[in-house]
């Protein structure tokens, strides 16, 4: 039968918070209650009767409450098949049928996240909460099992629709919820003792799930696991699709590089930035970064590294984009933006994208370290006999930036602070150099006094002499080939400063 009244209940609960209403409903239906602990301990100050688990087990919590729950008369009356041989065993050995558990674990993910104290970690490793939850979900057809405090007002929700009954589908539903929760609990414990060895298994547990519209493409399907409100406030528009997400994604590193800098503005288009500036105010900002490319502008994804103010929201109002993200919106600005419904806004909280990434790759996942060295002047080691200006250097770390964030070939052409001109994603290093300067040019830029930057080495001195010609004053690169020489004796001939970083940034 797939019906089934409640008749007992074990609670034992970390976070008791929206449990009472619970606790009424159960009383309601006369549910007989047992209990441990702190949560014994409020259930009875609710005004409830509940039992000990200790007169059940004739046992004591013992070792420091370590052990609670773990006893056969517990479990047996979880893991019990409501038929013949399984209902004689237990009356045989005086155990009770156990029809609810209700368990919120301890928090160990935010132990860890908020002490580096071993001791107080590992006590967060919730033993007898984790075997209920999973005793009782692999009896799901006879055991209700609610894993965590953000299932007690679906409980509640069945308990008062059904009149303390429950059915199969509701008992599944309570059961997948189980081992989600103790799965993902599984996975942060064992990340937290893996994370300081020899890597020995890649483990990954993100929630919520979102469903997209699609994925890259209308007949892909998409799904985010993750919690976009942890990093920003989202204010109207269309929901985010796979897409948006991957150009955020692209965005807010490339930004994360001018958090503490003087106003700086993007524009990406499908994760490679056709527009960066910095500048004095963020308006003008905007428009030093429209002016470099304000073709591919046209339905991109912006960020600001200030609060977007009225003058700007009008001047960016303009312009068709999909996405724009800033640290803060004035009232005004907001308004204005959000007045054409598909657009999206988002407030971002912080810059931190975290210290490692993933993807998959063939039968398996491909794991690195996130690329978080930025170059900075003061390591630059200049190659050559002429050395940049302290202008020119300027220009360089912030060439080097947008090197770093451009795909794999890529040339980055910087004037005054401002990317106009770029080459990405070429398969020579002179495509990507010719790709540069066509831009620039392409968009009304006098390259006369521009820097370049490069991602990796220039395995010859034909990318600096076509830069050169084109009126290229100075010249980065993180050095490393055999044949460094020759674009270091190119650049000497032609008084062309260079300086080299060491660091490659490679982006594929």
């Amino acid at each position: 039968m797939s019906l089934k009244k409640v008749k007992s209940a074990l609670i034992s609960v970390y976070h008791k918070t929206g449990l009472e209403e619970i606790l009424q409903e159960l009383k309601k239906q006369d549910v007989v209650i047992y209990s441990t602990g702190g949560t014994q301990k409020f259930i009875e100050e609710q005004g409830l009767e509940v039992q000990a688990v200790e007169t059940l087990t004739s046992y004591p919590s013992i070792l420091d409450g370590r052990v609670k729950t773990l006893h056969p008369k517990i479990f047996g009356g979880l893991l019990a098949r409501r038929e013949e041989s399984h209902l004689a065993q237990l009356a045989e050995y005086d155990i009770p049928e156990l029809d609810l558990v209700i368990v919120d674990l301890y928090p160990f993910e935010e132990t860890v996240a908020s002490t580096d104290d071993e001791a107080t970690i590992i006590e967060k490793i919730d033993i007898g909460g984790i075997s209920l939850i999973r005793a009782a979900a692999k009896n799901y057809q006879d055991v209700v099992v609610v894993p965590s405090q953000n299932e007690y007002t679906a409980l509640l929700e069945v308990l008062k629709e059904k009149n303390g009954f429950t059915d199969k589908t509701d008992r599944k539903y309570f059961a997948k919820k189980a081992f989600e929760v103790s799965s993902h609990y599984d996975v942060a414990i064992f990340n937290y003792f893996d994370k300081d060895d020899e890597p020995s298994a890649f483990k990954l547990s993100k929630k919520p799930a979102q469903a997209l519209r699609y994925g890259e493409n209308p007949h892909q399907k998409g799904i985010f696991y993750g919690d976009l409100n942890q990093m920003f406030e989202i204010h109207g528009g269309k929901a985010l699709s796979y897409n948006n997400l991957v150009d955020v994604d692209a965005a807010v590193s490339l930004m994360a590089e001018f958090a503490d800098a003087d106003p700086t503005f993007a524009i990406l288009k499908h994760t490679n930035a056709c527009g960066l500036s910095t500048r004095s105010t963020i308006n003008d900002a905007w428009h030093a970064a429209l002016a470099c490319d304000n073709v591919s502008a046209f339905g991109g994804i912006l960020i600001a590294n200030r609060p977007i103010d009225l003058a700007t929201a009008e001047e960016i109002n303009k312009l068709f984009y999909e996405v724009l993200i800033a640290p803060g919106f004035e009232d005004a600005a907001k308004d204005l933006l959000s007045a054409k419904k598909k657009r999206i806004l988002m407030t971002i909280k912080h810059w931190d994208l975290g210290s490692a990434m993933h993807k998959n790759l063939l039968n398996g996942v491909l794991y690195q370290d996130r690329d978080l060295k930025s170059d900075k002047s003061e390591q630059f080691e200049t190659a050559t006999d002429a050395s940049p200006s302290e202008a020119q250097m300027a220009d360089l770390e912030f060439a080097s930036i947008c090197a770093k964030h451009l795909k794999s070939n890529t040339i980055a052409l910087v004037k005054n602070k401002q990317m106009i001109g770029m080459g990405c994603g070429q398969t020579s290093r002179v495509d990507a150099c010719i790709q540069a300067i066509a831009k620039a040019k392409q968009f009304g830029f006098d390259l006369d006094g521009a820097v370049m930057a490069s991602d990796a080495f220039f395995p010859f001195p034909d990318c600096v002499e076509i830069a050169h010609n084109a009126g290229i004053k100075a010249v980065l690169q993180p050095g490393g080939s055999i044949n460094d020489k020759l674009s270091i004796a190119y650049c000497n001939e032609h008084a062309v400063p260079m300086v080299m970083t060491g660091t490659r940034h490679f982006k594929h």
